[in-house]
């Protein structure tokens, strides 16, 4: 048999799975309807099946499948009976004005604050220097950079909202450490410090509340039906014991399950002194980056307490800053093409999409029909949470998307947890399952940070899932254990 035959081109299956999308937007638009859902509802879960499988197969991009969900909710919608009124038609022109309600959102505008910031850091290369820093101090044995690619993944969290920009700075990094000990990029090393530094930077998207798109969206969501706004040291309080005890499981699982070449890299310091050197006297854009995060570090910690400014303000405050002639840190041309323009377009349409489920009564009928038949409303708290988390964690291995999956999923969430016994805090129980949502660790793709790792060709999907599993399993109980210690200590739950 000839090379060529071996070697069969590979199928192209997205005609196919644009096809089921719209099979399913059509067969559950048209189905009998008894009246128990309204039909903007109906609709609305018609787009949601429509989203979900251009979103897990990624048919087209999610900027493209954003502008499709855009036109079927103007056009379904507005073809549907009002809310108010089902006696009247709500009209494409309300319609289109509901389809493009999220771009007005307030955390989309954090979002988009969000990436400037990370565009700062990349620009003026101030997150290299801080993860080759760190890394200087750490020393050359193996387990001592696994430590130090954690200790670089919590640093950057803090600072680079944005967890593809993180991976972004630390793979390159390590994989030059890796070719300066002479081995290939696909040696056990090389696994080793990739993993750790991606599931890492996943355990530390659950650690801050600006450290993850996703986290914006269930905050909308909580803000809007709860009127309840969460802030950034209230997210920390909860979360950062959470992801701290996850680092300490990483590191350990890391260092016992992929086992490198070698103990000790000894070229390892020189690397990193060279590039440190090649980046050469912390410069005037640097300086003013470091104050300016700093700062603005300061003020969403002290939100609520010592100052009356909310999250977005004072980011968006302090892009401006960045964006401004001698003391800013970049131009609007230097910094536009570094903006993922399409990531703001998602996020605003996934804040859409998960109102619109909510108040068209499309998340309650979900929410009734997936969890109802399982009695949950009369269950303790702790199975509710064991069983509803085993569910979130199941249906993420489809979403490449964590901010996807949260436009979904929270929705439902949010009305599940006002069908549960009286003493349950609804937002503590909904924030809880946006933890989970930021469980990125089985496969690569899980997260777009794995992917961007994967895509370096330093690990198998084997070895991923040989850090994965574990770790789902032990965060899975240590959702649990909060759960029935520390969130309800502290009053989340």
């Amino acid at each position: 048999m000839s090379t060529s035959e071996q070697a069969k081109p590979k199928r192209n299956l997205k005609p196919l799975w644009i096809g089921l999308a719209f099979a399913l937007l059509i067969i559950i638009t048209f189905l009998p309807n008894n009246g128990d859902l309204p039909v903007a509802g109906q609709r609305a879960l018609a787009i949601l099946a429509f989203a979900v499988i251009l979103w897990v197969t990624e048919a087209v991009s999610y900027p493209v499948s954003s502008a499709m969900i855009i036109a079927l909710v103007t056009i379904l919608l507005g073809l549907a009976p009002s809310m108010e009124d089902p006696a009247t038609v709500l009209g494409t022109s309300d319609a289109l004005k509901l389809a493009l309600s999220g771009f007005s959102n307030s955390a989309v505008a954090l979002v988009a604050a969000a990436l400037f910031l990370a565009a700062a850091m990349q620009i003026t290369n101030l997150h290299k220097r801080l993860a080759l820093w760190i890394l200087s101090l750490v020393g050359t044995k193996t387990k001592a950079i696994v430590f130090g690619a954690i200790l670089v993944s919590i640093a950057l969290a803090f600072f680079v909202p944005s967890a593809t920009a993180r991976a972004g700075a630390v793979v390159p990094i390590l994989l030059g450490m890796v070719a300066a000990f002479g081995l290939p990029r696909d040696s056990r090393l090389a696994a080793l410090l990739v993993i750790t530094s991606v599931q890492a930077v996943s355990i530390w998207n659950i650690g801050i509340k600006t450290a993850a798109a996703q986290n914006m969206v269930a905050l909308n969501f909580i803000k809007e039906q709860f009127g309840v706004d969460i802030s950034w040291g209230s997210w920390l309080l909860y979360a950062a014991p959470f992801s701290i005890i996850m680092s300490v499981a990483l590191f350990f699982i890391m260092i016992t399950l992929i086992k490198p070449e070698t103990s000790n890299i000894e070229g390892g310091k020189e690397v990193i002194k060279k590039q440190l050197a090649d980046l050469g006297p912390l410069k005037a854009p640097e300086i003013r980056l470091i104050i300016t995060s700093v700062v603005l570090l300061f003020f969403w910690a002290a939100e609520g307490k010592l100052h009356p400014f909310d999250t977005t303000t004072v980011t968006i405050v302090a892009i401006a800053i960045l964006l401004m002639p001698k003391i800013g840190v970049y131009s609007w041309k230097e910094v536009e093409p570094h903006i993922p323009w399409g990531t703001i377009i998602v996020f605003a349409v996934g804040i859409m999409l998960g109102t619109v489920l909510l108040n068209t009564k499309g998340a309650s009928w979900l929410s009734d029909k997936v969890f109802g038949s399982l009695g949950l409303d009369s269950m303790p708290i702790l199975a509710t949470i064991a069983l509803v988390t085993l569910f979130n964690i199941l249906i993420h291995l489809g979403f490449a998307s964590a901010t996807s999956l949260a436009s979904a999923l929270v929705p439902v969430f949010i009305v599940l947890a006002s069908t549960l016994t009286a003493n349950v805090d609804q937002v503590g129980f909904v924030i809880v399952q946006q933890f989970v949502i930021s469980f990125g660790f089985l496969l690569p793709i899980s997260a777009p940070q794995n992917m961007l790792a994967y895509g370096t060709g330093a690990f198998t999907t084997k070895d991923f899932l040989k850090s994965g599993i574990p770790l789902t399993i032990i965060g899975y109980i240590l959702v649990l254990l909060f759960s029935a210690t520390y969130w309800k200590w502290i009053g989340l739950l």
